[in-house]
């Protein structure tokens, strides 16, 4: 049922896009079979089951979304939308005082995000939305997607928003590594080839379309290319530390974005 709606959900989204997009695309790695249960840890595994009801778990936002105010004259509101690395950000202890919300949901991909959207971006009425995602498409456990889709998915998120009068600020896929135990197949699930190249795809995108970027990438990597050892236990999610530098820079290019937002409405009669 999931893999259905999934599907139907891709084929839908996947007409925003231009095929020539993706004749650069490196080679698309075989799916790997996994044991649901283990691989996507208690947690993940109990709410699979509501998937088939609702593909995008908006369940999980409703009721904080619900008891959200709306901004006040002269908030700059700002929602994160992404997987595990977006909720698993303290926004409050790392952005103090700023009106940053977030809707990050564990283990989701960009279809899912996609869904969700509407209810924990738009309906939210923010300034600017930081949109952080990809790496669990590439993983493939959840549905098989190639980097058609993905973009494709990119795009439709950055429509919505330009839409509805949101700036759009990407972040770029994080450096991974494999120096533990529990990261030692993390780079061969999550190809560091498929993930220069939807960076590379998305620097190209927001430089055309005016949207903010973010690169966590200068600040993450060690000399090796990868996620320095210090800032993670398991080659993926940022730890305090790592999220005390990503800050500097989200910090830097949210203002930037937020300057050309105001710009724009002072001189546009």
């Amino acid at each position: 049922m999931v893999r259905a709606i999934a599907l139907v959900l891709m084929l839908f989204v996947a007409t925003g896009a231009e095929a020539g997009d993706y004749q650069s695309s490196p080679p698309r790695r075989p799916a790997v079979e996994k044991d649901w249960g283990q691989w996507l840890g208690p947690y993940r595994a109990g709410i699979v089951a509501k998937m088939g009801e609702d593909f995008g778990e908006q369940y999980i936002y409703a009721g904080q979304n619900a008891a959200l105010a709306a901004p006040a004259v002269g908030e700059q509101r700002v929602v994160f939308i992404g997987d595990s690395i977006t909720d698993r950000w303290n926004l409050a202890a790392f952005f103090p005082g700023k009106s940053y919300v977030n809707r990050g949901i564990g283990g989701q991909v960009t279809p899912q995000m996609l869904v969700r959207f509407h209810a924990d971006v738009v309906a939210l009425k923010p300034e600017a939305v930081v949109i952080l995602a990809g790496v669990n498409d590439i993983h493939g456990a959840l549905q098989v997607e190639s980097d058609a889709q993905i973009v494709a998915n990119y795009r439709a998120m950055a429509e919505i928003a330009d839409a509805n009068g949101i700036r759009p600020v990407f972040a770029l896929i994080l450096p991974l590594n494999n120096y533990t135990p529990n990261a030692a197949g993390m780079l061969e699930e999550r190809s560091p080839e498929r993930i220069a190249w939807l960076n590379a795809w998305l620097s190209q995108f927001c430089r055309e379309r005016g949207y903010g970027l973010i690169d966590y990438g200068p600040v993450l990597r060690d000399g090796k290319g990868l996620l320095k050892a210090e800032y993670t236990t398991d080659g993926i999610h940022p730890n305090d530390q790592a999220y005390g530098v990503m800050a500097d820079v989200a910090e830097r290019v949210i203002e930037e974005t937020m300057r050309k937002k105001v710009s724009r409405r002072t001189t546009t009669p």
